[in-house]
């Protein structure tokens, strides 16, 4: 490809200047290096053309697939494993931020030359996945782990118009530096092609099987939760404790299995101000959803949380700013953060009132709260902040030993950060609510309400199938009749 023809007038003037960078960076990996090239891309939208990166090595569709999708801000599609991590247990945090630096530090460079540096929303990235927990119960057959860490084989990763492609992995076996430089280009090349037949159909360009699916059936949670959140409630008014956070799932059935991306696809519409994501570990499960709550982002050196707590339908957004329940359960969550972050050494910032924050058909009383860094790594904070209030309750060590108790099923992801790390220290890690589980044909949502003195159990179930519904409709699965 000569130059003003693809990746936005040429990387460089040809290949042979990717190839040159290639082996430069060749020459100076050690034995546990990894080569990490990069190219840019003209146009293309890295959720519609993640079908269309490579797996695994062997060429199996069915492994590791990551989506960040925060359109018109940045967005990330991401396959394959060079380097994975997988554990449970308390120390999961200290262990995946030792992973993450070792992992990223192989690495040689950014992966551009000098006369086309690579860009922030190009770096490489470290993709993380907890569990609430620390780790799943022992009874539990479809657990996940308390940590999954992916330094992922392709990276694709776009912000405003620019899209960069990138692949990652060792040399040797067969692999060389000029292999590696012949399989990220013509891979760019195929993408532009794509990225260029879906520009002209002026859509998401996703598989011809995500055809939209139908629900046969839903599990009934409402008798359960009600014994569930008297008891709870119980407990919170005798002072035992000052909030719990009393989530539920509900199973559906479909009349297909379909693609995740094609569930995924409407709330680009229906959840704008989310963060849009997908992580699928395999072929048999993917977590999927949109999340409104940022448990910490950090942009060359602050760090910014999000106090989110009290929910509403959006035409009762006064009523929710005037709700003394609701203004209760939302302090607590940001006296919680402010508090972590001062025993950290940070010096945190907050607004002085909470605001209105509308995600979808639902607002949220919302209080951002921001520090700088300083020499702190992002996963150790997280690991301090993790759960907030907002997903759990106070005081947190007995409300998750209730919530264990409480809950008839593992959480698995639910609430529990999903995000990344870059190569410069910047990181973004979301609170994985509003989601769900995909298996198959079977969809599991998980959505819960916080319970505080004042609260009301029918009020709170009422605001979970409100969570609940609004979901589903927002999946294309709408829910016959009222929630």
């Amino acid at each position: 490809m000569q130059a003003g023809g693809g990746f936005g007038g040429g990387f460089g003037s040809s290949f042979s200047v990717l190839l040159e960078q290639a082996c430069a960076q060749a020459r100076r990996l050690d034995d546990e290096g990894v080569l990490s090239l990069a190219v840019p891309l003209a146009g293309g939208d890295p959720f519609s053309l993640l079908p269309h990166l490579d797996g695994e090595p062997s060429g199996d569709r069915g492994g590791f697939r990551f989506l960040w999708d925060g359109a018109p801000g940045l967005c990330i599609a991401a396959s394959g494993r060079t380097n994975s991590l997988e554990l449970s247990g308390p120390r999961r945090f200290e262990l995946a931020q030792r992973f993450a630096t070792a992992a990223l530090a192989r690495l040689t460079g950014d992966g551009a030359d000098a006369a086309h540096p690579c860009p922030r929303h190009a770096r490489p990235r470290l993709l993380l996945a907890f569990s609430f927990f620390d780790a799943p119960l022992e009874t539990e057959d479809r657990s996940v782990p308390g940590v999954q860490a992916v330094l992922p084989r392709w990276q694709l990763s776009r912000h405003g118009r620019q899209c960069w492609l990138r692949l990652q992995r060792p040399l040797g076996g067969g692999t060389s530096a000029r292999s590696l430089a012949e399989e990220l280009w013509e891979k760019a090349r195929d993408l532009e092609r794509i990225a260029a037949a879906d520009s002209a159909a002026a859509g998401i360009g996703l598989p011809a099987s995500a055809s939209l699916a139908a629900v046969i059936r839903r599990s009934r949670w409402q008798e359960r939760y009600r014994q569930a959140a008297a008891e709870a409630l119980a407990l919170v008014e005798d002072g035992r404790l000052e909030k719990l956070v009393l989530a539920v799932r509900q199973r559906l059935r479909l009349d297909r299995a379909p693609d995740p991306l094609a569930l995924l696809a409407p709330l680009r519409r229906h959840q704008s101000g989310s963060c849009r994501f997908l992580w699928q570990r395999g072929h048999d499960s993917a977590l999927l959803g949109a999340s409104p709550e940022r448990l910490l982002t950090v942009r060359q050196g602050q760090l910014r949380s999000d106090a989110l707590a009290g929910t509403a339908p959006c035409q009762q957004g006064d009523e929710l700013l005037g709700s003394a329940k609701d203004r209760l359960e939302h302090e607590l969550v940001v006296d919680t953060i402010m508090a972590v972050l001062g025993r950290a050494g940070l010096q945190p910032r907050r607004r002085r009132h909470p605001r209105l924050a509308r995600h979808g058909q639902l607002v949220h009383l919302h209080t951002p709260i921001s520090a700088a860094l300083g020499d702190r790594h992002p996963l150790a904070i997280a690991a301090a902040l993790h759960p907030t209030p907002a997903v759990a309750g106070l005081p947190r060590r007995e409300a998750m030993g209730w919530l264990r108790s409480l809950e008839p099923f593992e959480r698995g992801h639910y609430a529990a950060p999903i995000g990344w790390i870059d190569s410069a220290g910047d990181a973004d890690l979301r609170v994985a609510i509003r989601s769900g589980i995909l298996r198959g044909r079977e969809l599991e949502l998980t959505a819960g309400a916080g319970l505080v003195p004042g609260s009301a159990v029918e009020r709170e179930l009422q605001e979970v199938a409100l969570k609940l519904g609004v979901l589903q409709q927002q999946l294309n699965l709408p829910v016959p009749g009222r929630w």
